[in-house]
């Protein structure tokens, strides 16, 4: 089987090393990780709607795929029409982070800052329509100020540039940031959950913020070409299930930030077409 990666990095890669090596022995043979990456995800996503619908081919992507559609007037192909969701891996909670140079210890001052110089700050993101990029903008429309989009090639790109004072903010997943945090590299401001984590147990909520409605969870799920036999989806659902909820991975996940959180099809593809 063939397991096609969006991203080559971060969650992408953990799990889809994971997946391969796990789902591989459930079903008894190889399923081999093909990292493709490129578009912010759409190369991938247009490489596994025109693969045979015969169970050989699995997709592991992330929001890009109900966001492109959004933003592109040209893609390779159609959500909702050329795929059928497998199930969820997992979910990534996202914090919010500045440099330390920046004079605020909180979002409010942030924002005041933000207000007093309108169009001077920046906040870097993994590229236009990354989930980080539109986090940013609903941070924007939220507080009301005028604050520059600067698009890299990547999350973590971005957030390399954030320690070097290139740009003032991110928002990003936790698990890249939990060693700059602790480190003093840069300042927490928020976490975009309801909750706070036990890896960042001193990082206030966006709702302890004052901001509840900048929440922001990045969710990777398996996706199969449209057209697959419903046996063959429940069973890679329900083998995935399994191993996902192992203590073992269950620890593994941990230790890089990532919460497992499997569904089937049926659940997975009514969260797809909610969070379109």
């Amino acid at each position: 089987m063939r397991l096609i990666v969006a991203f080559p990095t971060g969650a992408s890669q953990i799990l889809g090393l994971l997946v391969g090596e796990k789902l591989g022995a459930a079903l008894g043979q190889p399923v081999v990780p093909d990292f493709r990456t490129g578009a912010g995800g759409n190369l991938a996503a247009e490489l596994a709607a025109k693969a045979p619908a015969d169970g050989h081919t699995l997709l592991l992507t992330s929001p890009s795929l109900v966001i492109s559609p959004s933003l592109y007037k040209k893609l390779g192909y159609d959500t909702m029409r050329d795929f059928a969701p497998v199930t969820m891996l997992s979910t990534v909670p996202n914090v919010f982070v500045i440099h330390p140079s920046v004079p605020a210890k909180n979002i409010s001052e942030l924002i005041k800052l933000a207000k007093a110089h309108p169009g001077k700050m920046s906040f870097g993101s993994g590229g236009v329509g990354s989930s980080n990029h539109l986090a940013g903008e609903l941070f924007k429309s939220l507080a009301k100020v005028d604050i520059l989009h600067v698009p890299y090639k990547g999350a973590s790109i971005a957030l390399t540039h954030i320690l070097g004072g290139e740009a003032e903010m991110v928002m990003v997943t936790v698990p890249a940031t939990i060693p700059f945090i602790n480190s003093g590299r840069l300042r927490g401001l928020a976490v975009l959950v309801p909750e706070r984590l036990p890896t960042l147990p001193n990082v206030p909520t966006t709702a302890e913020a004052g901001m509840p409605e900048l929440v922001i969870n990045t969710w990777y799920g398996l996706f199969a070409p449209a057209g697959v036999r419903p046996e063959i989806l429940q069973r890679i659902s329900a083998e995935t299930a399994k191993f996902m909820h192992t203590p073992e991975v269950g620890k593994q996940l941990a230790a890089s930030g990532l919460i497992p959180s499997t569904s089937t099809p049926a659940e997975f593809t009514g969260f797809v077409r909610a969070d379109m």
